[in-house]
């Protein structure tokens, strides 16, 4: 198995902004090609691609799609591999994330966050799997270090995120030998944009909760995705969680 990054061709959703950004600059410095999924962040999009290929020609693409959409998934693999040959890593980043309380908890919110966080990677990577068993490839999950420990306020998206981690596990049996499948688990990494709700002293204490007492940058997510790429032929099914530590400290 060729473990190297260069000239590896990864999709993944959600990769204009955030820790989707930080994950394509770190590959893409390693030598991969990406394909880079948005659904509304359309400048973020443009900007991370003008900047990438600024540094390596032709070397990352865009694609628009709402992943609620499952007429659009396979899409997304075609053009992935219409535009650059095959297809190496699929990486289901792509996320919604808010509270939902008990007694407030509606249809829409139960299809955009189990859409969002389980169904569309499941559907994705049974369009992906042809391609990826191909290639030897692999998929990267990001779920929440919550799972272990629901968020209280967040029913829906707890529940979703538990179901990526069965998700994970259940693909890396239907699709080894060939594709490796993993997932990692962040914990306070980035702080949710526009949210009252993570002001300084809630922030201090999720700090403090932490064994490393900081949280993390985008950047420690991109490495451990770089690593299940790069440097693990022979872990699956697995999930790593890169949160401080606190998920020890709860």
């Amino acid at each position: 198995m060729n473990s190297s990054l260069q000239d590896k061709v990864v999709l993944i959703t959600g990769g204009a902004k955030r820790v989707g950004s930080s994950i394509c600059r770190l590959l893409h410095d390693g030598g991969a090609k990406l394909m880079i999924h948005y659904r509304n962040s359309v400048g973020e999009a443009r900007a991370l691609q003008s900047e990438l290929n600024l540094q390596r020609p032709n070397s990352a693409a865009i694609i628009q799609g709402d992943l609620l959409n499952l007429a659009v998934l396979p899409s997304l693999i075609q053009e992935t591999v219409s535009h650059f040959g095959h297809l190496d890593v699929l990486i289901n980043n792509a996320s919604s994330y808010y509270a939902t309380e008990i007694g407030e908890i509606g249809d829409d919110q139960w299809e955009d966050l189990i859409g969002t966080n389980l169904k569309a990677p499941l559907f994705l990577a049974q369009a992906a799997a042809h391609e990826l068993r191909k290639q030897q490839g692999c998929i990267i999950n990001i779920t929440d270090m919550h799972v272990e420990r629901p968020k209280k306020g967040y029913v829906v998206y707890s529940v979703a995120k538990a179901g990526l981690v069965t998700l994970t596990k259940s693909l890396a049996q239907e699709l080894g030998p060939d594709v490796r499948v993993n997932a990692i688990a962040p914990g306070p990494v980035l702080w949710p944009e526009d949210n009252p709700q993570f002001d300084e002293v809630y922030r201090q204490r999720v700090i403090s909760q932490t064994l490393l007492k900081r949280i993390g940058e985008g950047d420690d997510v991109a490495k451990a995705v770089r690593f299940l790429i790069q440097d693990a032929p022979f872990i699956t099914g697995q999930v790593i969680a890169v949160d401080g530590g606190r998920s020890l400290n709860l």
